[in-house]
């Protein structure tokens, strides 16, 4: 694999890792701690986590499009019709695993070619054309700027916000042994296609 494509592929993995540890903490809230209202960006857990996915599901539709060549979706601020479509952890939680193996499906399929295709991003009144790479790069980007809201508004909880600061060292591989098992990763199918 084309060892950008493959850095995106980890990306992917250890974005699902990440989603992973955060949202497994956050499903020990109470209902009112995950919903109260809260200083950040978002006014709540809840609302931070939801944005997450429906941004996930916006930007990984036009990809998944732009891959398969087929048109852009004029449809796609649908997927912002509703604030925060799940109210609960445990539903959001769900919708985030599935939604974190369609990108990681995303960046199997990258080579160096495809990275720099074009994607066509509907927005209210124009159309917005990107390099693959640079919209994955602002996807992943997106993503940690708002799992480190939510950490943060995990200190003002009964709940201790978890450590998201590490990317795959092969040092540490035993202290997230765990998590890749309930994800059903495994470091050798992250790391051999490097």
């Amino acid at each position: 694999m084309d060892p950008l494509a493959h850095h995106f592929l980890t990306l992917a993995y250890n974005n699902a890792w990440a989603n992973h540890r955060l949202l497994k903490v956050c499903s020990r809230l109470s209902q009112n701690d995950f919903s109260a209202i809260r200083t950040s960006f978002f006014p709540s857990i809840s609302a931070t986590l939801n944005h997450i996915l429906t941004v996930d599901w916006f930007y990984i539709d036009a990809l998944e499009r732009s891959i398969r060549g087929e048109p852009i979706n004029h449809q796609a601020w649908k997927f912002f019709e509703a604030d925060e479509p799940y109210k609960t952890c445990d539903a959001l939680k769900a919708q985030q695993r599935k939604t974190d193996q369609r990108l990681i499906a995303v960046c199997q399929t990258l080579d160096a070619k495809l990275l720099k295709n074009s994607v066509d991003i509907s927005r209210h009144d124009a159309v917005q054309t990107e390099q693959m790479s640079r919209l994955l790069t602002h996807l992943f980007q997106h993503q940690i700027h708002h799992r480190g809201q939510v950490h943060a508004m995990l200190a003002g909880t009964p709940v201790s916000p978890p450590q998201l600061d590490e990317f795959f060292c092969a040092d540490e591989a035993a202290l997230r042994a765990d998590d890749f098992q309930e994800l059903g990763f495994s470091e050798q199918t992250i790391w051999a296609s490097q």
